[in-house]
């Protein structure tokens, strides 16, 4: 049973701090350099200074991004830039968005609560991705370094009926605690919850449900071991000790303001690359139809190819293919049948997956890279935004791009309830949750509280 427990956040002090928008970011590993440096000149408390440190020449043991940001979050603390709950809260959050394609504008609620860490096979809490050890070391540093959780990982629950968010909206006030519109267009409002009575409702709903790791496998595993290790340290206690948790956003799989964009693929160089070979080697599994530009802007050129996979999506696996030799596109449809050329021990369920067709065919048996070459962020980028990446190929920062459809939601699930991970990047849950809006400290001689 998922265990979920309210907890003494701590958030920014919202009686001196009005300029939420630049105190916030999106989480640590998707934001890059050019971008850390931006959230680093827009406000001097950004969250950045503590999930994304500089590096520095010179950095040693004692002084590095990881005591440096332990420095930097006890300073804010006792200058009260940061304050802590004084009692146990649930933290009622709502993003709202625009899907774009003229669609009207989508809302995604979750709350941020505890849950309690499982042990891997729990059958509790699933994850679905590939996870990597060096993003892990890196949080498991920074964990270490200040007994604090800057960021919630992302979880998902089946609640058909919207029993949560309906108990936690008709104890919210009508002015949230917080409200803002973040610069990529996204509005944010959160709503400080305590009560009692709250805590034991929703404590009892998720009492019998898994959680769906959306994103944030790593941060997930990073809190384990940290987990271990305080066990290590203080001797095995009662599970109610606050290492023994960890903070999440939970969201409403069911809900319509759930949204799943693709993770394209972008290739800087392959092994061997010469087009005509190429494409008569996909032929073997794929019926490819040629898509030649209109002379349109990219946007518009991006806009009908997409909704032409999204078409031969519905009742099979469409991929697209781009590179500027070939001055069009291409869409991969693949045959029936060829799926058995997987591998015979591939489970079906990820046979079912666009992005394993993808890697294996095309990747490892058409372009003849390991996994070892498509772990490599040297040679494979990825982008949610299909315009963008194309871009980057017209460009000539890369060589060939490979542009899906989203994984269905119900492909997650079956994958995870099969104890089985899909590729890394196989996923992008849009909106981000931002981090910043609250954090978790974590002092090893506290308990928290079950209703």
């Amino acid at each position: 049973m998922a265990v979920i427990v309210p907890f003494r956040g701590m958030t920014y002090n919202f009686h001196s701090l009005h300029d939420m928008p630049l105190l916030v970011t999106p989480p640590y590993d998707v934001i890059s350099e050019r971008e850390q440096e931006e959230f680093y000149r827009a406000h001097p408390h950004n969250i950045i200074r503590l999930i994304l440190g500089k590096r520095k020449i010179g950095d040693t043991d004692w002084d590095n991004r990881y005591t440096r940001a332990a420095d930097t979050f006890k300073r804010w603390e006792s200058e009260g830039i940061l304050v802590r709950s004084q009692e146990p809260c649930i933290y009622l959050t709502s993003h709202t968005y625009d899907p774009g394609e003229g669609k009207p504008l989508r809302t995604r609620w979750g709350i941020i609560v505890l849950v309690r860490i499982e042990d891997e096979g729990s059958g509790v809490i699933l994850p679905h991705e590939q996870t990597f050890s060096a993003h892990k070391d890196d949080r498991l540093r920074l964990i270490s370094a200040c007994n604090a959780q800057f960021s919630q990982i992302f979880g998902l629950y089946e609640d058909p009926s919207d029993t949560i968010v309906g108990e936690c909206k008709k104890e919210a006030d009508s002015q949230a605690k917080v409200s803002f519109d973040f610069k990529d267009g996204t509005r944010h409002q959160m709503w400080i919850l305590d009560s009692h009575s709250l805590f034991k409702k929703v404590a009892q709903v998720m009492a019998d449900k898994p959680i769906f790791i959306a994103d944030g496998h790593h941060r997930y595993e990073t809190s384990r071991n940290f987990r271990d290790i305080m066990r290590k340290r203080h001797g095995r206690r009662h599970v109610n000790r606050s290492y023994e948790y960890v903070m999440m956003y939970l969201s409403n799989m069911d809900n319509e303001g759930l949204t799943i964009l693709p993770s394209h693929r972008l290739i800087k160089n392959a092994p061997v690359f010469d087009l005509k070979s190429f494409l008569d080697i996909l032929k073997r599994w794929f019926n490819l139809t040629e898509v030649p530009f209109k002379g349109l802007s990219i946007s518009e050129e991006c806009l009908n190819l997409k909704k032409r996979m999204e078409e031969g999506g519905n009742g099979g696996t469409d991929i697209a293919f781009f590179a500027k030799e070939a001055g069009q596109f291409y869409i991969l449809s693949l045959k029936a049948g060829a799926r058995d050329e997987m591998g015979a021990d591939l489970h079906p369920a990820l046979k079912k997956l666009d992005v394993l067709v993808l890697s294996i065919l095309v990747f490892e048996m058409a372009l003849g890279f390991d996994k070892g070459q498509m772990d490599n962020s040297d040679i494979f980028h990825y982008n949610s935004n299909m315009e963008e990446t194309v871009s980057a190929v017209i460009s000539g920062n890369y060589r060939m791009a490979f542009l899906l459809n989203p994984t269905r939601i119900e492909h997650v699930k079956e994958i995870a309830q099969n104890s089985l991970v899909m590729p890394r990047k196989s996923t992008f849950f849009y909106p981000k949750v931002l981090t910043g809006l609250v954090l978790n400290k974590i002092d090893p001689n506290e308990t928290v509280n079950f209703f």
